[in-house]
């Protein structure tokens, strides 16, 4: 199993998971540019609200104008893909500077979020869900 974080000469690169997403992060210092599978940030996760969940771990620490994120994800959707960027960058950040860690550990931006789809059983609609019972 590969290490989940490392230090590289060019930078800091973690890794994100959340449900089916996978999310390799890479954290350099530079002028706040994030780049997603080769778009900008804004154009590949395009609502507002999954910006603001990918890039809060940059927020609560206030590095967001001087921390370079390059991200290649895949899998899942797009706010499976954003929180996986999220655990990702906060990863990333601690590895940058250790000190960090109790404020995203407080935000509670460490933790990674076990839920995944429950699979589907034999002989039911869902994964729950039974057949209507029929009288007749």
């Amino acid at each position: 199993m590969p290490p989940t974080s490392q230090v590289k000469p060019n930078g800091y690169s973690a890794i994100g998971r959340r449900k089916t997403s996978i999310a390799l992060v890479k954290l350099s210092s530079g002028k706040g540019t994030a780049t997603i599978n080769a778009h900008p940030l804004r154009e590949y996760l395009k609502r507002e609200e999954l910006c603001d969940t990918a890039l809060e771990p940059l927020k609560e620490t206030q590095h967001l104008g001087d921390m370079d994120v390059t991200v290649a994800v895949r899998g899942g959707g797009t706010r499976g893909q954003a929180q996986a960027i999220a655990l990702g960058i906060a990863r990333a950040l601690t590895l940058f500077d250790p000190a960090i860690r109790t404020v995203l550990r407080h935000a509670r931006l460490l933790t990674r979020d076990p839920r995944e789809v429950e699979r589907k059983k034999p002989g039911l609609k869902k994964a729950r869900r039974a057949p209507q019972w029929q009288k007749r």
